[in-house]
């Protein structure tokens, strides 16, 4: 199939997942429960968990071995976004064109929520099989060292503490290497882990994961800057209203272009050992290179 077939087969295989996975909504505290499925089937490109099925592809696994992994780093961004747009955080009204989770049931629901998904994270991907190479532990220790204080958290952390401040060129990948690549390259590790990669496999995704990562939020940094909240899904701008560290401020809109079409490539070259059976992390690194929403 080519890439829009799979992206949409993916999808829809992840959402299956998590709706038998996830409670149903009635059931009690009913409105914890309901707040979640509002948070996860909010629509969303699903990158993180295709990312895990593509790499799982890409190692010869087996897709349905991999979906609780795949659920596992859906959840866990759910998460992060549930508390990334609390008042206290980034402070917006709006997520994937719907109003943020706080917006509808409130900040205390809103940080519970968020709890649950990240809690949920872990009680998925308990799930995923051993293989020859990977125990269970080794999944929730990449997923642990990922989504913790020292990367994705850390991240979130740098970039409070970095707004309205003037940074260098290598903080500012340090905060996005934790706060963006971290978990996306985390969703390709335990894809192939699911399809008992081999350490030195494992180590070529490890730096496509991390390039990837770098590029896709220069194209966040750049389109906040060059596009509507209509087209976004999420309040245009913000970035400079909070006056954060950006790409675009740092470098400029054709530096910060340069610079993701340089990484994109730094991604591509880590695939090359994998042959054809990249085909898909290939064509999903070149169209997010291209994205415009």
């Amino acid at each position: 199939m080519d890439l829009t077939d799979f992206l949409k087969s993916s999808a829809k295989q992840v959402d299956e997942a998590l709706d038998r996975f996830l409670p149903p909504a009635e059931t009690e505290p009913s409105v914890l429960h309901e707040a979640m499925r509002y948070c996860v089937f909010s629509g969303g490109k699903k990158l993180r968990p295709i990312l895990c099925l593509a790499a799982a592809e890409a190692c010869g696994g087996d897709l349905t071995k991999a979906l609780p992994a795949a659920c596992s780093v859906e959840l866990i961004h759910a998460y992060s976004l549930v508390h990334d747009d609390l008042p206290c955080m980034d402070d917006d009204d709006l997520r994937r064109g719907r109003p943020t989770c706080h917006k509808v049931y409130g900040e205390g629901i809103a940080v519970l929520c968020g709890d649950a998904l990240l809690t949920a994270a872990f009680r998925s991907l308990a799930d995923t099989a051993a293989t020859q190479r990977w125990k269970t532990s080794d999944f929730l220790i990449d997923l642990a060292d990922a989504s913790g204080s020292k990367q994705l958290i850390g991240g979130q952390v740098l970039d409070l503490q970095s707004e309205g401040k003037a940074i260098d060129h290598s903080q500012l990948v340090a905060i996005h290497r934790a706060k963006t690549a971290a978990l996306l390259t985390c969703s390709v590790r335990l894809g192939a882990m699911t399809a008992d990669a081999t350490a030195e496999a494992l180590a070529q995704l490890t730096k496509f994961g991390q390039a990837l990562g770098l590029a896709f939020q220069i194209i966040d940094d750049i389109l906040d800057l060059t596009q509507s909240t209509e087209v976004l899904g999420k309040t245009a701008g913000k970035d400079i209203k909070s006056n954060k560290a950006t790409y675009p401020a740092l470098l400029g809109l054709d530096g910060a272009r340069a610079e993701a079409e340089k990484i994109t490539q730094h991604a591509l070259n880590a695939l090359q050992p994998f042959g054809t059976q990249a085909h898909y992390l290939r064509a999903l690194t070149e169209q997010l290179l291209q994205r415009h929403a």
